[in-house]
């Protein structure tokens, strides 16, 4: 790398310039490491130790790594949208090489030695492979690490690593699998107690009685009652008894202001009769040419849940003046900010600290369970507050990723290309964490509630629901027009890909259709409008991997689609009396037009429903730090979008989310997880590194949508796919 200027720097390193706020050597033979991202199960700790390693020049057992911590570590916002590494990597790794430098600079001075002669093992200074008698501990007292980082100092290329690139064990694997208290839910203070809240059915609803005496006798131990205007918590010693309370206390409280929903709501078709706020981003479309050809489909998601393993947790103790909370929110700055502002606190009187708890992928319920026992424990000073959700009540109050409703058209030239194209784009709010304006469960329910969040959202690049709505190919010219509906039935926030899923189904899915219209083979078609050569490559990779044959034309009263080319291990049987058709799909997108690529090969197996046989995923990541991590994160991201694509809506009825438990929200089970290969392209290169956790998703469920379509020979563009979607299809065929 050459010297960059300061200009050059990235925002996390320009928001965090002191190299003190990402290195330091207090403990002999040690390196403190700090970086603002954290564990949510994507295996970033790992890759932090490896990229700080790298750079340092020592083993990584020495590193100690300390991850959001308001009092330890640089202000990072959230770890979200794919850009730990991407973008907190890279600040870490510059940070890293500036101060190894800096030692270098400074041996060379004391010991009279050419700079150039100098390097570093394992944190010793060595001149031609033999130690000087100097290391970092031994020098760290003369080196004012005080200093803003400059980003002048080269990184290592490529073909110098040694650390990076490797498949490093987890660093964070072998206390969760020898049973060591790691998750927050295992945390204990000394004089804990616990608690449990009674919701609000819905913002703005009062409470109108509370049957204490009631909720008491049902007690089968000492409980307390807090409240605070519309706050009401159960509280005490024995975490069973306030369990059992809490269950039946919402029947002995009345509420004022609870409206009604319609149920009707739970379909996203509803969006398209709502007020919004409307933008075009892009030219405006061009007079089609006389006699040109023009094509249009629509395609809906319904409210995703989070659906997070455990349920959300959070500790908290209000002491001297000082809160304390434990949490495992995505942003522990941003949630500092938040509880400030609720509970009328300065900033700098409150420590977020994260601990790490069940993974989501963006914003569940982990922010508002530790507003809960803030709250508590500010009332309560002095007594550590554990405050961990029910079930069923994750499913019905943590903030769900909106419902969409994504309309794709274009103008054909005569080849059958798009000579213009439009993807316009219905959603609710995608981006409401607390530090993006979003409020806090316990804040609404306070007296004095701050007022709703105003009702905007960019849908500028990378945009939020008009995420990935910008198809990378090289169309003429082509556009996004974003409704965004400022009133939904129920919260709504940020999950794994924003609106990036729905788009990439509804423009990959479109694509299939209007290769199909044109006679051309989907892999061709899509190479024929891909300029961008890495795209191009993934494409072209995913496809080899599969054993690609342009497919057959499948028969409607069939509904068979191309055969396997191999048979697979997952294939077998079937649900039904004979399986309907078999069938493959591509689809293909680079996660916000900036990030990672993904091309992904799907095959399934239908009878009276779905199930997804086998997947290949190519995916071109830049330089990857652990390989073997990075294919965990693409795993996953197809394990999960298989859930997305085939299982998982929200459904409501009059009072709410009436989906709150695994059989009325149902996700993919470990029996249904197909066979999964996936292969990095361009792993080994001086390319930049590019976020990967959310490349997968969008195009696995466009790619499962292209390969039901094969295998049925009519297409659903409703999701999920469910069996009623699949038997009503196979009955108009």
């Amino acid at each position: 790398m050459s010297d960059a200027a300061p200009a050059m720097l990235p925002p996390a390193l320009i928001d965090n310039p002191r190299l003190d706020q990402w290195v330091g050597f207090a403990e002999p033979g040690h390196v403190r490491v700090a970086t603002g991202k954290v564990e949510i199960g994507q295996g970033v700790l790992t890759a932090m130790v490896q990229i700080a390693a790298e750079e340092l020049d020592i083993m990584p057992e020495r590193i100690r790594l300390d991850a959001g911590d308001t009092d330890l570590t640089p202000n990072e916002g959230y770890t979200s949208g794919s850009q730990s590494i991407q973008f907190g990597g890279v600040a870490l790794r510059l940070a890293c090489a500036e101060v190894r430098g800096l030692f270098l600079d400074h041996a060379a001075a004391v010991s009279g030695h050419p700079r150039a002669e100098l390097a570093v093992r394992d944190g010793a200074i060595i001149r031609g492979g033999e130690p000087t008698g100097h290391d970092y501990w031994s020098l760290a007292g003369a080196i004012d690490l005080g200093r803003a980082a400059t980003g002048r100092t080269p990184i290592k290329r490529a073909g110098e690593h040694t650390v990076v690139g490797t498949n490093a064990p987890r660093v964070d694997l072998a206390a969760k699998i020898f049973g060591e208290a790691v998750f927050v839910h295992d945390m204990a203070l000394d004089g804990m107690v616990h608690a449990r809240l009674v919701r609000q059915p819905r913002r703005g609803a009062t409470i109108a009685t509370v049957d204490e005496a009631a909720i008491r006798r049902a007690a089968k131990g000492p409980i307390e009652l807090v409240r605070d205007g519309n706050f009401l918590a159960i509280v005490g010693a024995d975490e069973t008894v306030v369990e059992a309370v809490a269950a039946i206390a919402p029947g002995h409280v009345a509420w004022d202001g609870v409206d009604p929903i319609n149920p009707f709501q739970e379909e996203a078709r509803w969006l398209l009769q709502q007020p919004s706020i409307d933008r075009t981003i892009g030219a405006p479309p061009a007079d089609p040419a006389s006699g040109a050809r023009r094509r249009e489909a629509s395609f809906t998601r319904m409210h995703i849940a989070h659906a997070s393993v455990a349920p959300s947790c959070a500790m908290a103790v209000y002491r001297d003046g000082r809160l304390e909370v434990w949490t495992h929110s995505q942003g522990v700055y941003p949630l500092r900010a938040a509880l400030a502002r609720t509970l009328k606190l300065d900033p700098s009187t409150i420590s977020v600290r994260h601990v790490q708890g069940p993974g989501c992928y963006g914003h569940n319920g982990a922010d508002d369970a530790a507003a809960d026992a803030a709250v508590i424990a500010f009332k309560t000073p002095g007594t550590p507050v554990r405050v961990r959700w029910r079930r069923e009540e994750e499913f019905g109050f943590e903030r769900v990723s909106p419902a969409m409703v994504t309309t794709v058209s274009a103008t054909l030239d005569a080849s059958g290309r798009p000579a213009d194209w439009t993807t316009e784009i219905w959603s609710g709010r995608h981006t409401s964490r607390p530090g993006g304006g979003g409020n806090l469960l316990a804040a609404e329910a306070l007296p004095d509630p701050p007022p709703p969040p105003p009702p905007t959202e960019s849908s500028n690049a990378p945009g939020a629901g008009t995420r990935n709505g910008d198809p990378l190919y090289a169309f003429p010219a082509k556009r996004i027009v974003h409704h965004l509906i400022a009133e939904t039935p129920v919260r709504t926030s940020s999950l794994r890909g924003l609106g990036a899923t729905l788009n990439v189904f509804a423009i990959e899915s479109f694509m299939d259709e209007l290769a199909e219209a044109a006679g051309v083979d989907p892999v061709a078609y899509r190479l024929s409008v891909l300029a961008d050569p890495r795209a191009r490559a993934v494409v072209e990779r995913a496809a080899a991997m599969s054993g690609w044959q342009p497919p057959s034309s499948p028969s409607p009263a069939s509904g068979r689609g191309q055969p396997p080319s191999s048979p697979s291990p997952a294939s077998g049987g079937g649900q039904g009396g004979g399986a309907a058709g078999r069938g493959r799909g591509i689809a293909f997108a680079r996660y916000k037009n900036l990030a990672a690529y993904a091309a992904i090969v799907a095959e399934v197996e239908i009878d009276e429903s779905v199930r997804v046989t086998r997947v290949w995923c190519a995916s071109d990541a830049g330089l990857v730090i652990n390989p073997d991590g990075a294919i965990n994160q693409l795993e996953g991201g197809i394990v999960q979008a298989i859930s997305w694509a085939l299982k998982e809506g929200v459904r409501l009825d009059t009072a709410g989310i009436s989906s709150r438990d695994w059989d009325t929200y149902p996700v993919l089970r470990f029996s249904e997880v197909p066979e999964i290969e996936c292969e990095l392209v361009g792993a080994v290169t001086d390319n930049p590194p590019l976020g990967i956790g959310e490349a997968s998703g969008g195009p696995t469920v466009a790619a499962i949508g292209n390969a039901v379509a094969q295998a049925l020979g009519t297409r659903l563009r409703d999701l999920p796919l469910t069996r009623e979607r699949v038997m009503a299809a196979l009955l108009k065929a």
